[in-house]
């Protein structure tokens, strides 16, 4: 067993601050120097300067600093019949704890304040749940153990133990916790089987049923191939069991029932639909990857580009390793020490974490949070069921990346709305569907959409919103919609636009430079090239113009202007293949991080 539940990632320090202060000695203390010491001899000093020694080491042995935790994380030791005061504190600490995360908040109770693994007996235990439960309904939040374990804390004591609770409580200003993963892998790596398992709730026949009702159109059923984006979601309730459609008939069920979504966005993974796939990871902003690899072919096909796009999008991934009921036990372990020695490489630097148990599946998903060099590795079978309960453990107890003081920033910043997709409903009008990248958007608010083709912005109104197909009266930043827009020409949007708020006076651009960082390339990268832009939801065909040495790069887009604000990822394909990761960006486009991707097929050696 290992010597603690580790909650954090760092270190903190405690800074001893020690006053010099003048030693004013009297006369009656001894015979003493001239500068006010008192005379001892060589030896004496020499003892003393051991002592205080020892004295120090025995000092920062005993006295360890506690390790940092985030704010939603707490150590307690036991919560045995507290007092009305201190229970009344302790439920205000655990509403802070529940805002900091977002809803969620985890307690592991038996370890001290610096760590140290003490334990409880059975019947501290007992006590220090009830108290807790007892906190949790006063918020209106609920419970769920995720482990308990015994601990040798003294030989002369009897069994001690010390438990990991989570707390959930969905915030009062959302219906749910939504949290975005895009899919990703080779084709027939088992990417859209692996989902119609997780949200069905039915294992596949080894034939490929699990995936139909994934499918969008009649020649992925034909050839088995998603060339297309889909949506599937997976709901967890307040306890942490899991809601899908073998318990509800419709996806409002689904969401009326849960307290946390997980929206798979499940992606293409020929290399014919790169660009799509492309498209899915700029545009949707997922909160992180889920890689998806066969057991019996391993590191084939596309595995390498996708994995380089997450990482060069700078997406936390992690990585499940299908169909192990068609392998020898040999095979399924050679598959992962190739996962293990690429994850290694120094274009990667990353720590794998096989995960074989239930420990270590909530011991992922935490220091996946909170770390981004850890990268869990799944082994599971969609046909056989083995291990996907672990996946479903590390699915509910992942938090969001970001804490409740960056999604306040996000919400006091003006409303912008990406446009991905846009529909005609009968009854209703013009219906779009995208990601509130900023701001706070209401029903009734007023908006300006563009750039059209001349680069101007048209005035509209927002009619209704729904998520996840229910009604709703506010979206937040970070959350995925559909607006409708009442009676605004259809035929005047298109893919690529923005919703933005008339204060922020958009602009537009035709041309942008950029400085670069070229990780791979395979031909001479010069002035004429045509590429393919992709800069969140804008997807255009741009040149290149010039080169400034080897590092900058200006490029002019071709057919239509696009509008781009600061923080953006931005992926460039054309005809040769490489990778460029921009380290500034000026004029129009300026964004953070630019990534230019040229189909790479040598990210990684």
């Amino acid at each position: 067993m290992d010597a603690r539940i580790s909650g954090g990632t760092g270190v903190g320090t405690i800074a001893n601050v020690r006053s010099n202060l003048p030693n004013v000695r009297s006369n009656l203390q001894g015979p003493s120097s001239g500068n006010g010491r008192r005379m001892t001899s060589k030896k004496t000093r020499s003892k003393k300067g051991k002592r205080r020694k020892r004295r120090r080491n025995k000092k920062t042995k005993t006295n360890k600093t506690p390790p940092y935790l985030p704010p939603e994380v707490r150590w307690l030791l036991k919560l045995v019949n507290p007092t009305q005061y201190r229970f009344e504190h302790l439920a205000t600490q655990l509403k802070w704890r529940l805002q900091e995360g977002r809803g969620e908040a985890v307690y592991q109770i038996g370890v001290e304040d610096n760590g140290l693994l003490v334990g409880l007996s059975e019947g501290d235990m007992r006590a220090s749940l009830k108290t807790l439960r007892r906190m949790a309904e006063k918020v209106g939040a609920d419970i769920t153990l995720l482990r308990e374990r015994e601990v040798d804390y003294d030989s002369d004591r009897n069994c001690r133990k010390i438990a990991e609770v989570l707390v959930r409580k969905v915030p009062d200003d959302q219906q749910f916790l939504d949290l975005r993963v895009a899919v990703l892998g080779n084709v027939d790596s088992g990417k859209s089987t692996l989902l119609g398992v997780l949200t069905q709730g039915e294992l596949d026949n080894g034939r490929g049923r699990a995936r139909l009702n994934l499918f969008r159109h009649l020649h992925e059923i034909q050839t088995g191939r998603t060339s297309s984006i889909s949506f599937e979601i997976l709901g967890f309730n307040s306890k942490g069991e899991v809601v899908n459609y073998s318990d509800s008939r419709t996806a409002e069920e689904i969401c009326e029932s849960s307290s946390k979504m997980i929206t798979f966005i499940d992606l293409a993974g020929h290399h014919k639909y790169l660009k799509t796939t492309i498209f899915g990871l700029t545009s949707y902003c997922p909160d992180f990857a889920m890689l998806v690899v066969s057991a019996n072919t391993g590191i084939a096909g596309t595995t390498r580009e996708h994995l380089g796009l997450a990482m060069a999008l700078k997406v936390p991934i992690f990585i499940v390793v299908s169909k192990v009921d068609l392998c020898a036990k040999g095979t399924v372990e050679r598959t992962v020490r190739q996962l293990e020695h690429v994850l290694k490489l120094p274009g990667c630097n990353k720590v794998p974490m096989v995960v074989a148990s239930p420990d270590d599946a909530v011991t992922a998903a935490q220091q996946f949070a909170q770390s981004s060099s850890i990268t869990p590795i799944f082994t599971l079978s969609s046909v056989s069921g083995e291990s996907l309960d672990l996946l479903k453990v590390f699915f509910n107890i992942l938090p969001p990346l970001s804490n409740s003081k960056e999604q306040e920033e996000l919400m006091q910043q003006l409303t912008e709305f990406q446009v991905d997709e846009i529909y005609t409903v009968p009854d209703v009008g013009t219906v779009v569907g995208g990601t509130l990248y900023s701001g706070v958007c209401r029903e009734g608010e007023r908006l300006v959409v563009g750039p059209t083709d001349e680069g101007r912005f048209l005035r509209l109104k927002v009619g209704s919103i729904h998520r996840n197909r229910s009604a709703c009266r506010v979206l937040r930043a970070g959350q995925a919609a559909t607006l409708a827009l009442g009676n605004f020409d259809r035929s005047l949007l298109r893919k690529g636009m923005v919703m933005v708020s008339p204060k922020m006076n958009p602009t537009i651009c035709w041309q942008f430079e950029a400085a670069i960082v070229l990780l791979f390339h395979a031909k001479t990268f010069h002035r004429g090239f045509q590429v393919t832009v992709h800069v969140g939801n804008v997807r255009q065909t741009a040149t290149v113009e010039c080169l400034h040495g080897k590092v900058s790069l200006v490029i002019t887009i071709i057919n239509w202007v696009g509008f781009v604000v600061y923080g953006q990822y931005t992926t460039v394909k054309g005809c040769i293949q490489a990778l460029c990761v921009a380290s500034y960006i000026r004029a129009a486009l300026s964004r953070d991080i630019l990534a230019i991707y040229h189909t790479p097929s040598g990210l990684i050696a």
